[in-house]
């Protein structure tokens, strides 16, 4: 009975470090590397390829064999991020399509008419909609309550709907929609500064290569959806998934606390907010 209650002991310590280090949910987590041969010759298009997350995810995957059609309004800074490409099919094949998301649906029609005749007509193996005003993505934002956030976060839940909806509707035409929600990210803004630096030091960010990096995976093993963060935002995530009177009672309790921690621009992913320390760095 003894070893028995070690072993158990031993298996739930090791669970719970898993979790406590862990930069993203459980199922994402298990699948460890990408699946290349469902990356490998496939083709790619990357909106939002121009600088950040789409600019890494363009360097990854070019690594990993794909051929890529690369997005953004800035035709310069999209052949700037084309020339540092390496791999099986880049640069020289790597094909660049300039697109703003909101010119219309006449042009998109057009955008992607051209992108599917590009690598002798073969069509979009994967689409990564990377492109926004603001962030990318979907974002854990979309999961649970963001106090300072509500009018993003609103558009991230949409988001969600959205693409849950969609691959319910095309899941049995063989398409598959992964939603990648990722919390506070590294990211940098096309000049090398990255967006940290607005922020407090001490709030704890995954890379931006570590989340093309999962981003790739979750898409190659098919994931319907991947949560990308440390914690506490994973563990807020969790809650709000599947103890929500819990979840959004905690996220009640911080509200006007990340409220201050923002203006002051401390750390707004503070354990310390829960217990009303609002101190700005």
């Amino acid at each position: 009975m003894m070893i028995l209650l070690f072993l158990l002991f031993l298996g739930i310590s090791a669970l719970l470090f898993k979790f406590i280090t862990a930069d993203g949910d459980f199922t994402l987590m298990s699948k460890k590397h990408v699946k290349r041969d469902e990356i490998e010759d496939k083709v790619v298009w990357i909106t939002g390829a121009s600088r950040g997350i789409g600019e890494i995810l363009a360097k990854q995957l070019a690594n990993l064999g794909a051929k890529l059609i690369l997005s953004a309004r800035n035709e310069a800074e999209l052949e700037r991020v084309k020339a540092q490409l390496t791999g099986k099919h880049a640069p020289n094949e790597v094909q660049i399509l300039p697109l703003d998301l909101a010119s219309g649906e006449d042009s998109l029609r057009q955008a992607v008419e051209k992108a599917e005749s590009f690598f002798a007509r073969s069509g979009v193996d994967i689409m990564i909609h990377n492109a926004a005003f603001e962030r990318p993505m979907s974002s854990a934002a979309g999961k649970a309550p963001a106090p300072g956030q509500a009018v993003y976060s609103a558009s991230k839940f949409a988001l969600n709907g959205y693409f849950h909806t969609l691959r319910s509707e095309l899941c049995q035409k063989g398409i598959k929609v992964t939603v990648v929600c990722p919390g506070p990210i590294e990211t940098s803004n096309g000049s090398g500064a990255t967006t940290s630096t607005k922020r407090s030091s001490s709030e704890k960010r995954v890379s931006s290569e570590r989340c093309a990096e999962l981003t790739i995976i979750a898409a190659s093993h098919g994931l319907k959806e991947a949560w990308i963060s440390y914690q506490p935002v994973l563990a807020v995530m969790y809650l709000v998934q599947y103890m929500p009177t819990m979840g959004y009672f905690l996220m009640d309790k911080i509200g006007g606390n990340r409220l201050e921690a923002a203006a002051k621009k401390g750390n707004t992913y503070s354990l310390g907010l829960i217990f009303g320390k609002r101190k700005a760095t």
